[in-house]
């Protein structure tokens, strides 16, 4: 971390050395379908930096090929991505797959047709964990994801359960992508700019280890994005306070989590 706009990062990050606390970095990619250049590019990323990724698959959309792919891509984790990614929200609202609109008894059929179809494909190496679409599910959907078989539940920051609960709750944290932006890849200088404001007040706000997600979609990413990936995570993982973990250890059965690792809000 030599740079300038490297400097932030590396203090914040020598500050939670410094408590005796750790980071526990994982990542997700999401909208997986088929095998593609820019897969295998995500799984050589992962193989170089011993950093497994969360594969957010869709379960309607997959083709069969893909499965055969991810069984020489070991540090791919796949899990279920909703059912079809196919927008149900009135004209007017936020894009959503599983909102407060739709029947309970269409969404649980959709989201467990969803998981018997990767089940089929992926077997074992499927994990229990539901990213749904656009990072939108209506708390009363999220509430009967454990009945459906999931452990986790995995969305974007700001998300949360409702009143009924649901399974355990994974958000990611940062971008990589500019969606308003044109559908780009976010400058490097931007990304850390974000990363050290969430980790300096989360270490103000809160005692103990805590988890943080990068969110990715290799189909999307441009040069830019691939290069502030790889350039974040090399310079990241190096350092002390830094833990890259496997996705599958944040899925633990309910009541087990007693090691007082929290997450970003």
């Amino acid at each position: 971390m030599k740079a300038p706009h490297w400097q932030p990062l590396a203090l914040e990050l020598d500050q939670w050395s410094a408590a005796g606390r750790k980071i526990d970095l994982w990542l997700r990619d999401d909208d997986a379908v088929a095998p593609s250049p820019a897969l295998d590019r995500l799984s050589e990323l992962a193989e170089r930096l011993a950093a497994p990724i969360l594969l957010a698959v869709i379960p309607l959309l997959a083709e069969p090929a893909l499965a055969a792919a991810l069984r020489d891509m070991p540090l791919l984790r796949p899990c279920q991505h909703g059912a079809t990614h196919r927008n149900h929200a009135p004209a007017g609202s936020k894009k959503s797959e599983f909102g407060a609109e739709r029947e309970a008894a269409d969404v649980d059929a959709e989201i467990a047709q969803g998981r018997r179809r990767l089940h089929d494909l992926l077997g074992d190496a499927l994990l229990p964990i539901f990213v749904p679409p656009w990072n939108r599910i209506a708390q009363s959907h999220a509430a009967r994801l454990g009945e459906l078989g999931f452990a986790g539940l995995s969305c974007f920051r700001g998300y949360r359960l409702g009143p009924d609960g649901g399974p355990r709750l994974l958000n990611t944290h940062v971008d990589v992508m500019d969606w308003r932006g044109g559908r780009v890849g976010r400058p490097v200088t931007d990304i850390l700019a974000e990363l050290v404001v969430l980790l300096a007040q989360q270490r103000q706000d809160e005692a103990g280890d805590i988890e943080l997600g990068l969110l990715l979609h290799h189909r999307d990413h441009d040069d830019t994005a691939w290069s502030a990936l790889s350039d974040i995570l090399g310079a990241a993982t190096a350092h002390p306070a830094i833990r890259s973990i496997d996705p599958g250890q944040l899925v633990v059965p309910p009541g087990a989590i007693s090691n007082g690792v929290s997450g970003l809000r």
